[in-house]
């Protein structure tokens, strides 16, 4: 998509987009909350508005004819999730042959309330040796917002505690799906 039509149908419907953090060449994208399936519409804008390119996961199911297409070509990369198919191994290669990579991957793993986020996003990023960028969509304000770039320590539960205290303040689409 290209950075002109992102910003006139942002701005059309009043969204802002806030960079704390700036380009930097790869890193685990966590978007959090994700609780409607527009939230990676915003996304896609986001990005664009930014002149950057994402990749991101999403359930295999979604990637039949034509929709698969669609998704692969602004960045899908489909999960089989009936399969132990090493995803993280498969995604930490992928930071290792690129010289820029972003991959999106919301937490929670699901756009219904699931307080225990997924693992996943965390461990892609440990694997591959490079930051996670805090990512958040809020619904009442109307930001997209990058907040915080964070370095995993590899104590996954004291960092991911870290993490969500990120995302307190923030305001869902559907409230009632977002747990911390």
């Amino acid at each position: 998509m290209k950075k002109k039509i992102a910003d006139a149908i942002l701005k059309f419907f009043k969204w802002k987009v806030t960079d704390r953090v700036g380009f930097i060449p790869k890193c685990v994208i966590c978007v959090a909350p994700h609780t409607s399936n527009f939230d990676l519409f915003l996304g896609q804008l986001t990005y664009a508005h930014l002149g950057r390119k994402a990749s991101f996961l999403m359930k295999k199911s979604w990637f039949f004819f034509p929709l698969g297409n669609f998704f692969r070509a602004i960045g899908g990369i489909p999960v089989d999730r009936s399969k132990n198919n090493s995803l993280t191994q498969q995604i930490a290669e992928e930071f290792a042959k690129r010289d820029e990579f972003h991959i999106a991957i919301t937490p929670e793993g699901t756009r219904k309330r699931n307080p225990e986020w997924k693992k996943g996003f965390y461990f892609i990023a440990l694997a591959s040796g490079v930051p996670i960028l805090l990512a958040s969509i809020d619904y009442e304000s109307r930001n997209v917002e990058f907040r915080k770039l964070f370095i995993p320590t590899g104590n996954f539960d004291a960092d991911i505690e870290e993490i969500k205290k990120y995302y307190a303040d923030i305001n869902a689409r559907h409230p009632e799906k977002f747990a911390l």
